[in-house]
């Protein structure tokens, strides 16, 4: 078949409906109906990738087309698994440079274990704001949260979502934000109008988010065991992290390098592993450390074994037991298959028919919003890539609003509320398999308690089902 060939809504959307119908299985179906454990992620996107292959080779296309779509797709993944590639190493190397043992170490005399849900919700949402990135929030202050949880013995799925929804609310909001620029470039719409517009739905989730995280964290927290079994262990953790690493304020000049990247727009993967070197600098003037050690923590992450004449309780330190090049190797590979996967869509332009015929049956206004956000729902969860979701769904539908007399600042709200917010929640994408990777929680677990942006999705729909907050009444003057 030659490419460029008229393709058929069904033909484009088999590949499509067969790869959310393995991952349904293997990720709830399989788990909860037949209480056998969820399938390898991996093994369901090869699945998935394996049969659209057949699948084009069955309608006429030939093999060295389809490699040659793969191949142009796996190409734009490189940028994401240098990323996670850096991600790894800095967490290792600010492990055994003593920058997030001593974060751990003030985080536990400062937080009040009862409220930690809460905290650590407010504290992404200031750190994602000031730098803009949710990854790299997610990657430093998230690490020193999950460490803190897991010495008060607080549950480790909810202080995950907490992390994830405060990270990608600055990540959303904040002016300094990649997808926030693109989606507002994607549209046409001013930055600050984005923003604003994005205000009405984000901030009420926020509300409601923090609510929940106040009302579950008494609850949730270990009081009981706080009495009796938390404070040895937290004495235990506290001696040891004293023993073993050598402190001062010099340490927090690996973050500042982070927080300095992120404000300036420095290339992402090169501020990662500057701070990464830094943190390597600081472990060999500060710590204890042999060379080859630290060295080790860069390539397979650091051990708590590395520590010479440690003889406290070994298992009250295992939080510190991860990092590396090879700490994300799961998650890279991950994103390696489902990029491949994307690619065999790209063949017959899938997302593109899919859209088009769902474009053909909008009649109001209100359709036109809910459309818009069901549309990047589908087509982010499909390409696992914000940035080509924005343009795509920017370029698909700028003229629909604009004939429909809806402002293009709800179509770069909706673009983010059911793409930027919903992507966190898919263990396939990205940033579900980055934030699984980095804090040690599948999203499948985190993502029932990753109330921000439950909530922001509930309310993007309401208002487009209502008509609440959607301007409708302006018309595109603005």
């Amino acid at each position: 078949m030659e490419e460029g060939k008229k393709i058929g809504f069904w033909t484009a959307f088999l590949p499509l409906g067969f790869f959310f119908l393995v991952l349904i299985y293997g990720l709830f179906v399989q788990p909860v109906i037949f209480q056998s454990g969820m399938l390898p992620l991996e093994v369901l996107i090869l699945m998935a990738l394996t049969f659209s292959c057949f699948y084009l080779l069955s309608q006429g296309f030939g093999w060295e087309t389809i490699l040659k779509h793969i191949t142009n797709k796996v190409a734009e993944s490189v940028g994401v698994i240098l990323i996670l590639f850096s991600i790894g190493v800095l967490i290792g190397s600010w492990i055994v440079s003593g920058t997030i043992p001593m974060l751990i170490y003030h985080g536990i005399s400062l937080v009040n274990p009862d409220w930690i849900y809460i905290f650590t919700f407010l504290v992404c949402i200031l750190f994602s704001l000031l730098t803009g990135t949710s990854w790299g929030s997610a990657g430093t202050i998230g690490i020193v949260m999950i460490g803190i949880a897991q010495v008060y013995g607080a549950d480790l799925c909810i202080t995950a979502g907490a992390i994830v929804g405060g990270s990608f609310f600055g990540d959303k909001l904040s002016p300094l934000s990649d997808t926030t620029n693109v989606a507002s470039l994607a549209t046409d719409v001013p930055l600050f109008d984005h923003i604003k517009s994005m205000v009405y739905t984000t901030g009420p989730a926020a509300v409601i988010a923090g609510a929940i995280y106040i009302g579950l964290s008494p609850y949730f927290s270990s009081s009981e065991i706080a009495a009796i079994a938390v404070p040895a262990q937290i004495e235990q953790t506290l001696s040891g992290l004293q023993s073993i690493f050598n402190f001062n304020l010099l340490l927090l000049l690996p973050l500042v390098v982070v927080v300095w990247g992120s404000v300036t727009k420095r290339p992402t993967v090169l501020t990662l592993l500057s701070s990464a070197w830094l943190a390597m600098i600081l472990a060999l003037l500060f710590q204890d450390f042999s060379f080859s050690n630290i060295m080790s923590s860069f390539n397979k992450g650091f051990s708590i074994d590395m520590a010479k004449g440690f003889e406290g309780d070994i298992k009250a330190l295992n939080i510190l037991n991860r990092g590396g090049l090879y700490n994300l190797i799961e998650g890279i590979t991950s994103c390696f298959l489902i990029f491949a996967f994307i690619g065999t869509l790209d063949v017959i332009n899938a997302i593109d028919v899919v859209i088009k015929n769902i474009m053909s049956k909008i009649k109001t206004q209100k359709q036109t919003v809910v459309a818009a956000l069901t549309s990047t729902l589908v087509t982010n969860m499909t390409t696992s890539n914000q940035y080509a979701t924005s343009f795509i769904m920017g370029e698909a539908f700028k003229k629909k609003f604009d004939k429909m007399k809806v402002p293009r600042k709800v179509l770069s709200r909706s673009i983010e509320d059911a793409g930027t917010m919903m992507e966190n929640l898919a263990p396939w994408t990205p940033s579900g398999i980055f934030m699984a990777s980095t804090l040690h929680v599948s999203a499948i677990e985190y993502a029932p308690y990753q109330f921000m942006s439950l909530a922001n999705i509930v309310i993007a729909y309401l208002f487009a089902m209502t008509g609440v907050a959607c301007f409708l009444n302006k018309g595109t003057e603005e």
